[in-house]
Parts: structure tokens; C-alpha cells; sequence
């Protein structure tokens, strides 16, 4: 499948946005909260899309192309905790649906390497999740969790997150499968995905 540049909007297309979680600021570019920003980072890259500065919605977007749909990639500047209120101007702005919208982010409950889609459900205990299904109103938001394993016994789930991987050369492929993933929901809808990907290591 071909990722592209997106150069010219539709109308008559439905938006969906592809919305990576993270935090902004150099400090926290390879830390595990961040692989959400990494992994929109890695679509961005294949199909060689620019980031743009919205302040008007809080994010860096980026427009492309798949499966002949159009796709807004975003990376929220809000700050982790706080990725609703831009995720709610992004749905606002561009009028977009919860259903919509593709939530990518970090869990350390998840072994490394694991990649978990969902249609809908509850926050996990992810501040960033959190705040999207308070300012939207609902946990009928389908999303991808990425794995990043679980710290230690004695280490702290915050220092944890926001430190640097320890398996650094093999997060490359922990970001091929998340966007294989994101790949096949959006040619084959997310069932199939989750029957393909879920329980795949």
C-alpha cells in the first residue's frame, strides 16, 4: 500500500484524523510517553508530508493520503495531559467525529513490542487518553496502544515513562507493526485488524 503526500482536500471525502500522543519539547523527543509523536513522525516521513504549525488548534498537522482516503496527522502541543482540548478544536474545526478519529499512544501494561487496537472502552489509567474522553464526551474512540513494557520493581511508573528506551534498536519495528496496523483498519476496518494484530508479537 502507498502512503502520499495529501495535496488537495476533498469535500465530499471523510476526514479521519490520526492523532499521536506526546509531549512537546526536545527533553522528551525519545522517551517511551512519546512513541505516539513517533509514530505519526514515521507516516509523515514515508510519504514525506510536512508538519505545520496550528495554533489556532494546538497541534502540528500534516496532510496525506491512504487507501484513497484523506488523513490528518496531528500531534497535539497541549502537553500529554492535556491533549483533549486540542483534540476537541481538531473534531471541531474539521468536523469530525469521535469514530473518526485513530488515537495512538504508549502503555507500559503492555509488553514491548505489543501493538493493541480498540474501538472503544476506558482510559487505562493513560492521562493523555483521559483527557480526549473527557473533552469529547465519550469513550466510543477507537485507538492504538503501543507497548512499552513495564518498569522494574522500585522504579517509578512516571520516571519509567518519560525516560529513554532501553531497547532502542528494536522500537523501529515496534513502529513498522503499529502502522501496518493502522494500515489494515483503514483498508479493512478495524475488526479485521484487531483479529490480525492483537494477539501478534
Amino acid at each position: 500500500m502507498k502512503w502520499k503526500k495529501k495535496v488537495k482536500w476533498k469535500k465530499s471525502s471523510q476526514l479521519k484524523i490520526l492523532v499521536g500522543l506526546g509531549n512537546p519539547g526536545s527533553q522528551y523527543q525519545d522517551t517511551r510517553h512519546n512513541i505516539g509523536f513517533a509514530l505519526v513522525d514515521s507516516i509523515a516521513q514515508r510519504c514525506q508530508a510536512e508538519w505545520k504549525d496550528s495554533a489556532q488548534e494546538n497541534s502540528l498537522l500534516a496532510e496525506i493520503t491512504v487507501a484513497g482516503q484523506n488523513i490528518l496527522l496531528a500531534k497535539p502541543q497541549t502537553y500529554m495531559n492535556g491533549s483533549g482540548r486540542a483534540v476537541k478544536k481538531l473534531c471541531d474545526n474539521r468536523n469530525c467525529l469521535p469514530g473518526g478519529l485513530l488515537i495512538v499512544y504508549d502503555d507500559f501494561l503492555l509488553n514491548f513490542g505489543r501493538v493493541r487496537l480498540r474501538p472503544k472502552g476506558s482510559d487505562g489509567g493513560h492521562n493523555g487518553l483521559a483527557s480526549i474522553l473527557e473533552n469529547l464526551s465519550t469513550n466510543e474512540i477507537p485507538r492504538l496502544r503501543l507497548g512499552i513494557g513495564s518498569p522494574e520493581d522500585g522504579i517509578d511508573v512516571i520516571d519509567y515513562v518519560l525516560g529513554n528506551f532501553d531497547e532502542v534498536d528494536k522500537v523501529p519495528d515496534l513502529l513498522s507493526r503499529g502502522v501496518a496496523a493502522i494500515e489494515m483498519y483503514l483498508t479493512l476496518g478495524i475488526e479485521e485488524a484487531m483479529s490480525r494484530f492483537n494477539g501478534r508479537f
